[in-house]
């Protein structure tokens, strides 16, 4: 058992990595493999702490800026258009402009942000070219240097939104299914609790610390990346009502209160931010262990997670399925975290499913 501590989330200096496990949450797979990523193309370069990346129907990307508070329009083509800043945006620490979702028509963008106040989740239209102003939509969860959460995933079946949102360095919190910090949230698009949620609130899952990577797969299940303090990362399967045991617990546990995590690896190796799950695989950005993590699935279990691309470009934030079957992915190297490369920070267009036509890329 772990206690609560305080502190960063583990995006910190050079990893010591050390082996990864899946959990011991079922029957694992026979022998599941994952593809070795290639790199295909370098999209986009000289971005500025680049967070999240939703995709748009002709295959370009918006991308957030943390740090700029700004949004950016990639083209698979490496074209970036600048669409401006999101106004009420103040970043600091692991906080500024972070998760984005976007509705199937294209005409609205929902974002997860720090304001001077909170963080919260705003709406703004959007015609293709600009964003409208925000309109808050969530708004009072607590803010710190800390630990902010910020993942979104719009559920296009149920026009509804899933919020990741962090414990503020408060870790008490995740217990509490009164407060919004330390949850994973299910909400309409405005703002409202979704119908069904197991609190009567906006709460989907609790007991979280800071989950920064959210992603459905081919059936539809929910699954979430989150940074542990001093003893494992997780790699989860989200539930209804759903216990993740923080700050009770770290990592896999025999205590029956708490859903197990399906993977762990030490805080060292990884450090997972961006989640994306292309074919049978997900795929997390690992920030401290400066790698892509690959996890085989096979339904509800997994098999024995693979690094790729360790140290090659530094710290990997961002991950996301593209519509041609790519992984598109950022690093997080202007963070100031570990000295910037030239070129930082990038998109890269990574190349994950055998047998992948060219005329399909």
């Amino acid at each position: 058992m772990v206690l609560a501590a305080c502190g960063g989330d583990g995006e910190q200096d050079a990893p010591t990595p050390e082996p990864t496990t899946p959990s011991p949450s079922g029957d694992a797979p026979q022998e599941p493999r994952t593809v070795e990523p290639r790199v295909d193309a370098e999209v986009a370069t000289d971005l500025n702490v680049p967070w999240d990346i939703v995709f748009l129907d002709d295959g370009s990307a918006l991308v957030t800026q943390r740090d700029a508070a700004s949004v950016v329009r990639v083209s698979a083509d490496g074209s970036v258009t600048d669409l401006g800043e999101v106004p009420g945006v103040q970043p600091g620490g692991e906080g500024g402009l972070q998760g984005l979702a976007i509705t199937p028509d294209e005409s609205t963008v929902f974002a997860y942000l720090t304001s001077p106040t909170d963080n919260r989740v705003v709406r703004m239209s959007f015609d293709g070219a600009a964003l409208g102003e925000p309109e808050p939509i969530l708004t009072g969860l607590a803010k710190a240097q800390f630990h902010q959460g910020g993942a979104l995933l719009y559920d296009a079946d149920e026009d509804l939104l899933f919020v990741a949102v962090g414990d503020a360095a408060q870790a008490g919190l995740a217990q509490d299914t009164s407060s919004l910090n330390g949850k994973i949230l299910r909400i309409d698009t405005d703002g409202n609790p979704a119908p069904g949620n197991p609190f009567g609130n906006e709460v989907w899952s609790y007991g979280h610390r800071n989950v920064e990577g959210l992603a459905f797969d081919s059936e539809g299940r929910l699954w979430a990346s989150e940074f542990g303090d001093k003893a494992a990362d997780e790699l989860n399967l989200i539930e209804s009502g759903g216990n993740y045991g923080w700050p009770e617990v770290e990592g896999a546990s025999d205590d029956e209160r708490f859903v197990a995590p399906k993977a762990t690896w030490s805080v060292e190796e990884a450090s997972p931010a961006g989640l994306a799950i292309v074919g049978d695989t997900a795929y997390l950005g690992a920030l401290r262990g400066q790698r892509l993590l690959a996890v085989p699935l096979d339904g509800e279990n997994v098999g024995t997670p693979v690094s790729y691309l360790v140290e090659e470009f530094g710290r990997i934030r961002a991950a996301a399925a593209a519509p041609d079957g790519t992984l598109w992915i950022s690093t997080s190297n202007t963070d100031g975290r570990i000295a910037s490369r030239d070129g930082d920070d990038r998109l890269l267009r990574l190349i994950v499913q055998e047998g992948l036509p060219d005329e399909e890329r």
